[in-house]
């Protein structure tokens, strides 16, 4: 669980929502949380992954042919 206290008395409330905020953001909690909102069967995750994978390459292949300049 995450935790953010008062720097000091001082502190306002904006900054400390703030900080709790980033903290969470970092964490990757709430990325965790929306993945898991909805069951998938385990079929379609790893077609998804597959799918992930075949898109970097072909960003790859892209990028490699821009900087060559065959584009």
């Amino acid at each position: 669980m995450i935790q953010v206290t008062r720097k000091d008395s001082k502190e306002s409330l904006e900054n400390l929502l703030r900080r709790f905020n980033r903290k969470v953001q970092q964490a990757g909690s709430l990325a965790v949380v929306k993945q898991n909102q909805y069951f998938e069967k385990p079929i379609s995750k790893r077609e998804r992954r597959e799918r992930a994978i075949i898109r970097q390459e072909r960003k790859a292949q892209k990028l490699k042919k821009i900087k060559l300049g065959q584009r």
